[in-house]
């Protein structure tokens, strides 16, 4: 299969090789041969660093749809494509086909039309982890619709936000969602998100918890009515190579979240590529990514990556604790799953429980395990390693980026000998750099910088939605000729990168990138905060977790602290989703802060994880005095 699928080190080193030398020619034959295209390119890459703009198998017509779906069909027609698991373990497992996923996308992509969507218009889909988001999905991508997924456990004005900055024409979003023991109401948040939304002239609502809902006439309509009524065939429309294919917001460390703008051709012959290549995934393989399709994990490595390659993927509804901690590993046992990628939350959480919630399971359709999100600790790693993957499994520790739109740099398993909290090396096509802070880049090995990329890659994003300027700005304006991923790196003796987090002001919490700008937005509405800062601080389960200093407008402020940080968090969880609430919360007279009056959060940081050895010269502050008073009255 050519260089699509890499079985050793030695192979690897020789085929990286030839992908770095001459990446147009490695990228072409990998296309060529896995894909089918209405027209071929007339040129294989073309790019400018300055303008930014990148594009890839330029003048190419394709559907990525039919590349999902319909080429299957003759030889795997009636192999399981989707292999959906509900929430509650004694819902019964759904096994959709090829044949039906086709069958399902046609139908849906028919109701879209029907409902006077088109090639280039948006649509948000807001819906929990139910076959219809995977569907809708592809249902956009046969019609050119560009789809804009966001993750159901976004608050309505984050939900709101998003929908605006894309002026999506229509919603999809179900009754309610089940989550562990719970239900919640997204139709009403949907409701309350669209007071604000004037572009929406249509909610289409999949029933799936039964919920008592309202309806706005003119405006909602119940899915399955129109599903029956729709034609069984829907011909693809043919996109070119740099048409949209979707828009996915990640939260940017200032203002708005960015709406990455993804193209189909690069993003579709990435996504394939890395899916076989980290997962060596081979035919009767059962993979399952725990993630969202909120995510950009879930587009890629749940929807995209694996549909590209004939694969069965699995989709999960529920959460990992219930009915128990052992409900992973029942999955894993019933489905016989063979590659299992979660992120490193999932894994401390579980870690944290009784080791019986494993031991009662068979794990050993295990051939492949995966780590996503954010880089993986050292105790973490080892308990995925001894007691999921019984020391036979390799892990792979993947790191990538919404704006990547694919895994850049992962061990291969069986190849690459992982060590753990590394990277390790990058795949074939991706050429790191680590820079200096005036813009240098740092050779050899030992060294750590910031992390760049040097040459573009198929999958990358294009733009930020309506806001090019922002994307130069973000992302190619602090290296010459770099793409900047926002993250330190470290490079080991042997050449191996360690990703040593943000150097910009968001947190990664439980996998989930938080800009510290909008919350501190939301904080500051509050009537009785005049100013408040956020950083991250170390959390054995989450990874990281948030810490609030909170200056209020009155000192000694005659209301209930305790009241006031409920207050605070309920505002946070409001405007932008529970996921963004701050475990602990300071309240404080100052902020360390310099003469030109920006606050030294690395000094907030330090005192956060109780790391205040050396907090550096405190000096030149303008209040250098207020630092103690931070310092002493810490929340252990």
């Amino acid at each position: 299969m050519s260089n699509y699928h890499i079985k050793h080190l030695e192979e690897y080193f020789q085929v990286y090789r030839k992908s770095v030398r001459n990446p147009e020619s490695y990228w072409e034959e990998i296309a060529e041969e896995h894909f089918m295209w209405h027209k071929r390119w007339d040129n294989v890459l073309s790019y400018d660093f300055d303008k930014p703009e990148f594009k890839w198998f330029e003048g190419a017509k394709l559907n990525i749809t039919e590349n999902c779906i319909d080429r299957h069909l003759r030889t795997r027609g009636d192999k399981t494509a989707i292999l959906f698991e509900p929430n509650n373990p004694d819902e019964e497992a759904l096994h959709i086909s090829y044949n039906e996923l086709h069958e399902r996308v046609a139908k849906m992509a028919n109701v879209l039309k029907s409902q006077g969507i088109k090639k280039g218009d948006r649509v948000c889909i807001y819906l929990p982890m139910i076959p219809e988001l995977a569907v809708s999905v592809l249902a956009c991508a046969r019609i050119g619709a560009i789809h804009s997924v966001v993750f159901a456990g976004f608050s309505s004005s984050a939900l709101a936000t998003r929908i605006n900055d894309s002026d999506c024409k229509l919603v999809i979003t179900s009754d309610g969602s089940f989550r562990g023991s719970k239900t919640i109401d997204l139709k009403g948040i949907v409701d309350e998100g669209l007071k604000k939304c004037e572009s929406v002239e249509t909610v289409l609502v999949v029933n799936r918890i039964n919920a008592e809902i309202d309806m706005k006439e003119g405006r909602d309509q119940w899915l399955q009515p129109l599903l029956e009524k729709a034609e069984t065939t829907c011909a693809p429309e043919i996109m070119d190579a740099e048409d949209p294919l979707f828009i996915l917001y990640t939260s940017g460390s200032t203002g708005t979240p960015k709406g990455m703008v993804h193209t189909t051709a690069g993003y579709m012959v990435y996504s394939a590529f890395t899916f076989k290549n980290v997962f060596q995934y081979r035919e009767d393989d059962v993979y399952w990514c725990t993630a969202d399709i909120g995510w950009i994990t879930g587009h890629s490595y749940i929807v995209y990556g694996p549909l590209a390659n004939g694969a069965t993927t699995v989709m999960f509804e529920g959460v990992p604790s219930y009915p128990d901690y052992g409900r992973f590993w029942e999955i894993v046992e019933k489905h016989k799953v063979t590659q299992f990628y979660t992120a490193p939350t999932a894994i401390r959480a579980l870690a944290k429980e009784n080791l019986e919630h494993v031991e009662k399971y068979d794990l050993t359709s295990l051939k492949v395990l995966g780590t996503v999100g954010e880089p993986i600790n050292e105790e973490a790693w080892h308990w995925y390693d001894e007691n999921i993957g019984k020391k036979k499994s390799p892990i792979v520790d993947t790191w990538w980026q919404t704006e990547t739109g694919g895994i850049m740099i992962s061990p291969i398993p069986y190849s690459t000998p992982a060590i753990p909290t590394f990277a390790t090396l990058p795949l074939p096509g991706i050429q790191p750099a680590l820079m200096d802070e005036e813009g240098n880049e740092i050779k050899g090995n030992q060294v750590d910088g910031r992390l760049c990329i040097k040459f573009p890659w198929p999958s990358m994003a294009r733009t930020i939605w309506g806001n090019h300027q922002r994307y130069k700005e973000t992302y190619f304006s602090a290296f010459k000729n770099m793409y900047f991923t926002g993250d330190g790196a470290l490079r080991d003796s042997v050449g191996y990168y360690r990703i040593t987090g943000r150097v910009d002001d968001v947190v990664i919490v439980s996998g989930h990138n938080l800009g510290t700008a909008p919350i501190e937005d939301a904080i500051n509405e509050h009537p009785a905060v005049a100013e408040s800062a956020i950083v991250g601080y170390p959390h054995e389960v989450k990874g990281n977790a948030l810490y609030g200093y909170v200056i209020l407008k009155e000192t000694g402020e005659s209301r209930n602290q305790d009241n006031l940080r409920k207050e605070i968090n309920q505002l946070i969880s409001d405007r932008i989703g529970p996921i963004a609430k701050l475990d602990k919360i300071q309240f404080t007279n100052g902020l360390p802060k310099t003469r030109s009056g920006k606050i030294m959060r690395r000094i907030l940081r330090k005192i956060a994880s109780n790391d205040t050895s050396n907090l550096g010269d405190t000096s030149t502050l303008l209040n250098p005095e207020i630092v103690q008073e931070v310092m002493d009255n810490v929340i252990k």
